[in-house]
């Protein structure tokens, strides 16, 4: 019952980006397995690891379904996105985008 609710809820928040130039890359994530920051997954504090979740920047509407496979963010991001995944939604440059998301799977 509680994955349904899970996926039902639409979250609104910050999302940022990790795994290159932040010595991150290749170190294990909570699931385990090394990070990559060229695979399009993403860190939360609550979702279940091997969550899929679709993730929408509010600013221009480009999405990207990332695989949860670790946990953080450790600062005041909602979701930490890796490097490939936020680039697919917005500058690297940015730093940050609004975006909302959801349990997809």
């Amino acid at each position: 019952m509680i994955d349904l609710l899970i996926a039902s809820v639409l979250t609104c928040g910050t999302a940022t980006h990790y795994g290159v130039g932040d010595g991150l890359h290749g170190q294990p994530t909570a699931s385990g397995e090394p990070l990559d920051p060229y695979r399009w997954t993403a860190a939360s504090p609550y979702l279940p690891i091997g969550s899929m979740v679709r993730v929408t920047n509010q600013r221009n509407g480009k999405q990207v379904t990332v695989r949860i496979n670790d946990r953080g963010p450790y600062s005041h991001a909602s979701i930490d996105l890796t490097y490939a995944a936020f680039a697919h939604i917005e500058s690297i440059s940015k730093g940050n985008a609004t975006v909302c998301y959801r349990v997809i799977g």
